[in-house]
């Protein structure tokens, strides 16, 4: 077997594993998403159905398989489970993916994985709660900041955290003071630090243009209807559009300004 084909054999190995890992953490995320803005611990009690309150067996807890097998409803009280369960896993292993193939340091690439998924997790809190819990900012903060301190300490990736997440405290009080009520989260601050420690500064700023960019059409259809926007899944998905692109945004980037 030559060395290529080796080489082959191991991507196909890893990438399995970024999935199958992925689906796991997103499995648990699921948790995140529903405990968390309930006040609940995220440790107890165990997994349980909560309509009936049954203890789940090992089995009930397969991520996407389970619930495949158990046709979407607990295996008790065959109470309807929501499709969102089996998304939030299969996006999670595609999150891995993404952060694997993208990020050639396996190490780095599972802390910008378990980043990923943990912002998943927060766009959909803020889209069901318009709030997020600040632990879980905490945690994707101190993630993002390692990353990008891993190794070779550098403070670029820290300064464009700092930056961002300062123009967006600016920012905010400026939009508070014009419309005399408060404007934006404080979570947008945290998530644009999270953008710049993980991206830099240029791209930084170009992944939050993209997030302003994909708010718009939908503040078009939100406003219509009286809902209230949040901000937080805009600015994931700006950072991971930018993160999957990047290469080629550099270049036309270059080609722009020469």
């Amino acid at each position: 077997m030559e060395f290529s084909e080796i080489m082959d054999i191991l991507v196909i190995f890893f990438a399995v594993f970024a999935f199958v890992l992925g689906i796991c953490v997103g499995s648990f995320s699921n948790v995140l998403i529903y405990r968390l803005p309930r006040n609940e611990s995220i440790n107890f009690p165990a997994s349980h159905c909560p309509n009936c309150d049954h203890k789940l067996n090992f089995y009930h807890n397969i991520p996407i398989f389970s619930w495949i097998f158990l046709g979407g409803k607990c295996a008790f009280c065959k109470t309807k489970i929501s499709i969102r369960y089996p998304i939030v896993e299969l996006l999670g292993g595609a999150l891995a993916l993404a952060a694997y193939f993208g990020e050639p340091d396996l190490a780095k690439a599972a802390i910008l994985g378990l980043c990923f998924i943990l912002l998943m997790a927060l766009s959909a809190i803020d889209f069901e709660y318009k709030a997020v819990p600040e632990s879980l900012l905490y945690v994707v903060t101190a993630l993002s900041l390692a990353y990008t301190l891993m190794y070779d300490f550098d403070l670029s990736g820290v300064g464009a955290a700092a930056g961002y997440a300062a123009i967006f405290f600016v920012l905010r009080l400026i939009v508070t003071f014009v419309l005399k009520r408060e404007a934006m989260g404080s979570a947008d601050i945290f998530i644009a630090g999270v953008m710049g420690a993980i991206l830099g500064w240029k791209l930084g700023g170009i992944s939050i243009y993209i997030g302003a960019i994909l708010t718009l059409p939908a503040y078009l259809i939100a406003h219509k209807k009286g809902y209230e926007l949040p901000f937080v899944p805009f600015l994931s998905m700006g950072l991971l559009l930018t993160f999957i692109f990047r290469d080629q945004i550099l270049r036309l980037l270059d080609i722009i300004y020469g």
